[in-house]
């Protein structure tokens, strides 16, 4: 399975790449290193005759992009369509049928917005768009928009609303996405919409800033971390680590004992935790699978993630596994740290509509306001349950499900 960081190494003149997940897929070199085009190469169920259809250019289209719009076209292949001739087709009545940047972000705003649990969220979502995109944007036609139209935009508080930034750019990066896969642009600016933006320097949510992988690739990262077989005891380490957001030193130290499988829970003890309080997990049935497994090949003792059964994994193992996979990150030139992944829950659940609250209890977050966190009588495990679940079935959406 082609990854991220091999695909970002290819070469002018190097052979194309298959890039797996979808038959006949391949990754050809462009004309700089890092770029390419991605090709479906099939035999077309009318002419018989074999047919290369582009797909994108990378890494304006990701791989899963690609894979999802290689299985679109098999699918149409496999009900006797040419999606060659079918794209033709359809480009030809889309001339007249494609929406300006401001229908198609009320459309998808309106698909979105029942599943928000949180009224600001649901209203803060589309005012942003309102303020800072539609005054520029929203006449235009999606096709028509590129990398510099949104930097544009974004520009004018990149550097003095550094927050409302990366939320507006992740809405605007949703919008074109559903206009990706209804056929009205063919490609997702927002990709390489940094290289065009200067650095962010000044203080956000974060104290300290780990390099994190972006939420919308963590269904890549963890179908390369599944793919593997078996998979090693750090990879299931860092899998868990994941799929709980938890802190580094609180999945290598994790006990047998803290786990109860018949209500799937992760109980963490105060001396573990940073805050010195007690934290519960809900766990998923994917990390609830992943816990069976390690119990087939344990070795013994405590720790459930000790390599030989003695002493806990140290802090270098799980980093040496990001460090070969070189996942990409937020932060230019440095690869996704394993407390980054907590960022990248955290972005996921802010983007997907999660009470603060909510997602500030699954990270187990110190509450500083000290008349604020009065009122936090319960951890809402119940609560989080659904949260944690969707989380899972996310990032679990490309890889094979226990």
């Amino acid at each position: 399975m082609l990854s991220n960081a091999k695909a970002k190494n290819l070469q002018p003149g190097d052979k194309a790449l298959a890039v797996g997940g979808a038959p006949g897929l391949w990754l050809h070199p462009g004309p700089a290193r890092g770029t390419g085009k991605f090709v479906l190469r099939f035999v077309s169920p009318t002419t018989r005759k074999r047919r290369d259809m582009g797909l994108g250019t990378f890494p304006e289209t990701g791989l899963a992009d690609a894979r999802r719009l290689a299985m679109e076209a098999r699918a149409q292949i496999s009900q006797g369509i040419d999606p060659i001739d079918q794209r033709k087709s359809a480009a030809t009545s889309q001339l007249i049928t494609v929406p300006s940047f401001e229908t198609a972000a009320r459309t998808v705003y309106e698909t979105l917005a029942p599943g928000f649990r949180n009224a600001k969220h649901r209203d803060q979502w589309i005012n942003s768009l309102e303020t800072y995109v539609f005054p520029t944007l929203g006449a235009r036609l999606v096709s028509e928009l590129t990398v510099a139209d949104f930097a544009a935009a974004l520009l004018q508080i990149w550097l003095t609303k550094e927050e409302t930034a990366s939320r507006v750019k992740q809405r605007c990066e949703r919008v074109m996405t559903w206009c990706i896969a209804n056929g009205h642009a063919s490609a997702n600016p927002l990709s390489a919409v940094d290289a065009l933006l200067p650095r962010q320097t000044g203080n956000r949510d974060r104290v300290v800033h780990h390099p994190a992988a972006p939420w919308r690739v963590l269904p890549e990262i963890v179908l390369d971390l599944t793919s593997a077989h078996p998979i090693s005891v750090s990879r299931q380490a860092l899998l868990f680590l994941i799929l709980t957001a938890a802190r580094s030193g609180e999945v290598r130290e994790a006990k047998w004992s803290e786990i109860d499988l018949e209500t799937a829970t992760w109980t963490i003890p105060p001396e573990r935790m940073k805050a010195g309080r007690r934290h519960r997990v809900p766990l998923s049935r994917q990390a609830v699978a992943l816990l069976e497994g390690r119990m087939r090949s344990h070795l013994g003792g405590e720790l459930i993630f000790s390599i030989r059964g003695k002493g806990a994994m140290s802090d270098m193992t799980i980093t040496k596994v990001l460090r070969l996979r070189n996942y990409e990150s937020d932060n230019p030139g440095r690869p996704a740290t394993a407390h980054g992944f907590r960022s990248s829950f955290r972005d996921w659940a802010s983007e997907n509509g999660y009470p603060r609250d909510m997602a500030e209890r699954a990270l187990a977050h110190t509450i500083a306001n000290a008349t604020e966190a009065a009122y936090h009588r319960t951890d809402q495990l119940d609560q989080r349950r659904g949260m944690m679940q969707a989380w899972a079935d996310y990032i679990y959406s490309l890889a094979p499900q226990a």
